[in-house]
């Protein structure tokens, strides 16, 4: 009986970890609260727009059906093919630069990092006119592939740098050890460095996926074919010049944040599986 009772005092949480708990999820609520407003928004009449209240008298859902009628599901699947292709291609190319840079000191190393880095500087409106013209000329511009390649383009330096810290602080012997157990370098790469360092692939992978998913300036320009153009683009095109339709636009806005959020909740838990994974043999 005694030892029950200690069992059961020894398992209630500690004054810190209720005022850590409260904390937590104060924060995450505050977080929250203007995801919460949009879809409330989204779903209140038009009526109520300007009512200072917080929760309408009615909900009405009808704009997020009318969305789809409007053809939004079709830039969705442009947005996610953008993004999606886009952080698959900084992976294949992010990943063997950041491997041989971390793993091989060649002469002009360090000047081929700064160079890397130094691209990341330039703001894609100062190179907007050059890519448009390049694009055109290529054939490229008004097209999936086009999109991809630019949003590819400008997230490959972040992800070469980000995989470079982490794969270089990775002891080298573990790769030496799987070698001499018979392991080739590629399957000491695929067994033992990558998957130490999928804290690093994931943290490359949100940013260029998030960093893709949001871009606006360069795909409002390459395209001109209302098929073709991602998400971020169609939300512009409700606010007109004399009318914004906040019912949609609020519609649209909670839509866009949906497969981010999957994204997040699929990856959440291999960030914390990568950090111990490759190290035990």
């Amino acid at each position: 009986m005694t030892a029950a009772v200690a069992s059961g005092r020894a398992r209630r949480p500690s004054g810190r970890k209720i005022i850590l708990a409260c904390v937590a999820y104060a924060v995450a609520a505050l977080f929250l609260l203007p995801y919460l407003e949009m879809v409330v928004a989204a779903a209140r009449p038009s009526d109520e727009l300007k009512d200072p209240t917080y929760l309408p008298s009615r909900f009405e859902w009808s704009n997020f059906v009318t969305l789809w009628s409007s053809g939004l599901g079709t830039n969705l699947g442009v947005s996610l093919r953008v993004a999606a292709g886009a952080t698959l291609l900084v992976l294949l190319v992010a990943l063997p630069a950041a491997y041989y840079t971390a793993r091989h000191r060649f002469r002009g190393r360090t000047v081929f990092l700064l160079l890397v880095l130094v691209t990341q500087m330039f703001q894609p409106t100062a190179m907007l006119v050059g890519i448009y013209r390049e694009f055109v000329a290529l054939g490229l511009n008004n097209s999936i592939w086009g999109l991809t390649l630019v949003n590819a383009g400008f997230n490959l330096a972040f992800a070469t740098w980000i995989l470079n810290a982490y794969i270089s602080s990775i002891p080298v012997e573990l790769e030496e050890a799987a070698t001499v157990d018979g392991t080739g370098r590629l399957g000491a790469l695929l067994r033992i460095t990558l998957p130490l360092a999928w804290p690093g692939v994931v943290t490359a992978l949100i940013f260029t996926f998030i960093a893709a998913w949001n871009e606006f300036v360069v795909a409002l320009i390459l395209t001109s074919d209302p098929e073709k153009q991602p998400l971020t683009v169609v939300l512009d095109s409700y606010l007109g010049g004399y009318q914004i339709d906040w019912g949609h636009l609020f519609a649209a806005s909670a839509v866009a944040t949906v497969p981010v959020i999957i994204l997040f909740a699929l990856i959440e838990r291999k960030v914390v599986g990568g950090l111990t994974a490759g190290s035990v043999k």
